[in-house]
């Protein structure tokens, strides 16, 4: 059964830091690109950062330069350090994990920055 468990989401005030995981299991997670996505309110999910199993990095303009995507693939375990952070980068954040021929999502992990 394949699993993607995020965690590591809470809330801060601006200007703070938080670091999710997602750790994954029952897939071959080496051979997996991940992406973060998020999902504001009234929103649509949007993509944020990815990382191809190849270790090729893309950010969108909202997040770069202040969150930061990588990879354990000995731990299973991508993570998202979130740094600087802004009331507007709250949502629910979500890890999808794709290959040529599968993606699984999480569950997703709130996210709340307010003072």
């Amino acid at each position: 059964q394949v699993q993607l468990v995020e965690s590591g989401g809470g809330s801060v005030q601006p200007g703070g830091s938080l670091r999710l995981s997602c750790v994954a299991s029952g897939i071959a997670f080496s051979q997996f690109g991940i992406i973060w996505y998020r999902q504001a309110p009234g929103q649509q999910r949007e993509s944020i950062a990815s990382m191809t199993s190849f270790g090729s990095i893309r950010y969108d303009d909202s997040v770069k330069g202040r969150f930061t995507i990588s990879r354990d693939n000995a731990k299973n375990t991508g993570y998202l350090q979130m740094n600087d952070l802004k009331p507007e980068d709250t949502a629910v954040y979500y890890c999808y994990c794709l290959n040529t021929v599968r993606s699984y999502w999480g569950q997703g992990t709130q996210v709340t920055v307010s003072n």
